[in-house]
């Protein structure tokens, strides 16, 4: 016995809309789009000083990070200041030079500080970074 409802239903789906299903993908993908661009890599914030005249320096260097609030940074992780010469002297027997990120809010004289330990302990090649124009 066949109601005449269920005969409709059975002959009248010959085609499937699928209007729906495409705008559930594209708010899917649109939703791990947006969600995907905010990982946020670790790390320290600074503004560096910009110069007309700086170079590319491509060495390896020891960089050494001077933050905003004179916090200094070596690999990411603060160091003191014996804990920085004893580094730097080790960067001295190897002659590697050093590299100065320092940002522009920092005092002048923790950067003059640093580059007179450098000297003393016999690094010649200091540099300090700057963005270019």
């Amino acid at each position: 016995m066949h109601f005449r409802r269920r005969l409709e239903l059975e002959h009248g789906l010959k085609q499937i809309t699928i209007a729906p299903l495409i705008d559930t993908i594209f708010l899917l993908l649109i939703f791990f789009m947006l969600t995907s661009g905010f990982l946020i890599q670790p790390g320290i914030k600074i503004n560096l000083p910009r110069a007309v005249t700086s170079e590319a320096v491509r060495f390896e260097n020891i960089e050494l990070v001077i933050s905003g609030e004179n916090a200094v940074y070596l690999n990411g992780e603060a160091v003191t200041r014996e804990e920085l010469k004893n580094i730097l002297s080790q960067a001295a027997k190897r002659k590697q030079p050093v590299l100065i990120k320092a940002d522009r809010r920092a005092f002048l004289g923790r950067a003059v500080e640093i580059w007179d330990m450098c000297r003393d302990l016999g690094i010649s090649q200091i540099n300090i970074a700057t963005d270019q124009e």
